[in-house]
């Protein structure tokens, strides 16, 4: 399955996997949404998320919603 990566222009941090291209999947209450990526089934998903678990998700509600942590400030 080719997943699509989509990042939320309303709330920071807020990204998605789809199944589609379109993104019509995305909540609209979240959006408006933007393509950032895509990945091959092949490959490995970004930041070690795992493959089997965004699928899973996808193949039953149509989307994956998922955060980037904030930075930890150096000390």
């Amino acid at each position: 399955m080719r997943i699509f990566i989509f990042k939320s222009e309303t709330q920071l941090g807020l990204n998605a996997f789809a199944g589609d291209p379109s993104g019509n999947s995305l909540p609209k209450n979240r959006g408006p949404w933007t393509a950032i990526g895509v990945v091959r089934p092949e490959n490995a998903l970004p930041h070690n998320i795992s493959r089997e678990t965004v699928e899973k998700a996808i193949e039953a509600q149509g989307v994956q919603l998922w955060r980037m942590k904030k930075a930890e400030a150096s000390t």
